[in-house]
Order: structure tokens, then sequence, then C-alpha cells
């Protein structure tokens, strides 16, 4: 399979992704968040291909991606007060819901559970593509699996040309890291994902919000998942990565201590000057945002340098520190060093 490249730029753009699409074909497509790979959510078989293209485990479940409230009727058979309250609050955005499934919605999109995740995007291009498509599009993040997720339609290339059918360069993704998901079928509301809707907005709107104990920790040997990136080991580089958990000082000593010509620092920008390895950087300690709209496309850069280990200095788990520390943490298959 060839894989088309479609530009924005062009005119017939959105008219060629829609109608590959309403075919049954797979298309790569900007969001704020990350680009997703996009099918058809009523068609089993296409929705299916995105497991293969991906090498995605069956049991991990897809979220669907609309871009009008109609459509979230025909996915759920119950819209919660609250979930009316987050949506008016925080949709068109980086928010996803988890909802009771409707009976309608393909069990190979909820892998087998009896609920459904669904969010609203803001980025207009995914937007007029869903429009373009004239149906939900179920679209996990548009890599292979367990590789660190696609901020620009050259990641996409790296990892699925000649599995897709077409990528829709959009250009950068603004946040950087995938969306907040939010299970609305327990109560309290339990955090599943962190992204940049923060766990501190949530509780601030309302009231009480659980953090899944996956959030920071392994999922249970045969445990179910209710959310993607929970259960396997995500977003990783070709080197094995270590989480160091420390001071800046703390940090340094250890890196330099054990560094060799195959090892890299991943750090924080302007930390560069007091390291003796190769250095990659994602974004400065004081902005967050930074660092998860950076810190996909710097595990990337680091699969060039040639190295086999790296050592990653830790974010603050708190705000979208915390969403860029749970992609970090799986990234390391949860190997972290104290330093303390």
């Amino acid at each position: 399979m060839e894989t088309k490249q479609i530009k924005v730029s062009d005119p017939n753009a959105l008219q060629i992704a829609g109608q590959i699409l309403k075919q049954g074909g797979l298309v790569a497509i900007p969001t704020e968040t990350v680009y997703g790979l996009a099918a058809d959510v009523w068609n089993e078989t296409a929705v299916t291909k995105i497991f293969q293209a991906k090498g995605r485990p069956q049991d991990n479940p897809l979220i669907v991606h609309i871009c009008d409230l109609v459509q979230l009727e025909r996915l759920t058979r119950q819209i919660s007060s609250t979930a009316k309250l987050l949506m008016k609050t925080f949709w068109p955005g980086s928010l996803t819901l988890i909802f009771p499934k409707s009976n309608e919605v393909p069990d190979v999109v909820s892998a087998g559970l009896d609920t459904v995740a669904v969010r609203f995007p803001s980025n207009p291009i995914a937007q007029e593509v869903i429009r373009a498509a004239g149906t939900p599009l179920a679209a996990p993040s548009a890599n292979r699996s367990g590789r660190p997720s696609p901020t620009t339609a050259q990641h996409v290339w790296e990892d699925l040309n000649g599995r897709i059918d077409a990528v829709l360069d959009g250009g950068a993704c603004e946040v950087g890291v995938e969306s907040t998901v939010l299970d609305l079928t327990v109560c309290p509301p339990r955090l599943l994902r962190p992204g940049a809707v923060t766990y501190e907005q949530l509780q601030e709107l309302l009231g009480q919000v659980e953090i899944d104990r996956a959030v920071c920790h392994p999922v249970e040997v045969g445990g179910k998942v209710s959310s993607p990136g929970m259960k396997y080991k995500h977003y990783a580089p070709k080197a094995r990565l270590v989480l160091l958990d420390g001071s800046y000082e703390q940090y340094c000593a250890y890196v330099n201590a054990h560094s060799s010509p195959e090892t890299a620092a991943l750090c924080f920008s302007g930390e560069e000057s007091g390291l003796q390895v190769q250095t990659v950087t994602y974004g400065s300690i004081q902005d967050d945002s930074g660092q998860a709209r950076d810190l996909f496309d710097a595990l990337r850069q680091l699969d060039g340098q040639n190295v086999s280990l790296i050592y990653a200095r830790c974010p603050q788990p708190t705000g979208i520190g915390l969403a860029v520390y749970n992609r970090l943490i799986r990234a390391a298959g949860f190997e972290v060093i104290s330093l303390a």
C-alpha cells in the first residue's frame, strides 16, 4: 500500500480525506493533542485495520472523535448532568469522557467493554475531516504501538508509511500529549489518563475526582483497562529510558558518574551545560505546557542519536506536568531512581 501525503493547503484535502474514510480507509489526521489514526467508527472492518496498522493489542480501547454534540447521542445510552457540565466547560478540547456505551458501538471500538470513550477535538482541521467523512471517527494516536506518539505528519510517516491510506499534514500539534481521560461511569469520576485538562481543573469544577492508580503505577497482570495508555509500555524510544527523580545537581552528578558514549540525557532547557553526555531538551522546568508540547519530538530525536541508555529528568507531577510524568514513567517501563 502506498500512503498518500495530503497537505491541508490543497483545496481538495478535506474532500480527499473524507472520501477515503467513507470507503473504509485509514487516514492520519491532526488534532490539537497528537495525530490520530482515523477510521469510520461504524465500520468494524475499517476499525480492525487500525489495530493491524499500529500493531495494537485488541484489548486496548479506542477513543471516538465527534464534531457535533448530536453525534454523541448515537454513541451512548446516557448523558449525565456531570457530563453536560464538563462538555460545556471543556468541549471542544482535549478532554475525553467515558460514557455507558450504546448497543450500536462495535465491540472492537470499546475492546469489549460496556463503555465508550468520546471527545470533541478543538482542532478545526480534525472537525472538518469528521464532517467530511459524515461519521464519528475512531482515532488512537497515529504511531506504531508502544512508540512515542506523533506530533507532526513526519512522525506519522516514519511509523506508518505503507501501512495506512493517507496522512493529512496539518502542521505541528499544539498540546503535544494525548487527551485527558475521565471515567464518568463511576462515582466520583475517575481520572484514567492525565492531559492538558488538568486534575486540578477537574477537581475545581466537580469537587471530587479520583486519580486511578494506573496513572502512576503499572496495571496488575490480567487487569482490564478502560482507557488507552494504561496497560502497556507506551511512548518509548528505542533506547532504555530511566527516570531520575531529584534536584538538578543530583541529576547531573548521577548522569555524569554513569556516562558513556552510548548514554544521553533528556533534560530541561538550559540544563545542558552541567552534563557530560549528549543532551536533548523538552521544555523549561517552569513551563509544563512546553514540556508536554516538546516531549514526544524529543524522544524521537533521541532515536537518532545512536544511544542505548537515556537518563530523563523527572518533571513535577502537578498540572500538565502530571501528564508529562505519566508518559515518561510508561516510556521508562516504570524504572525510576530516586536521588533524594
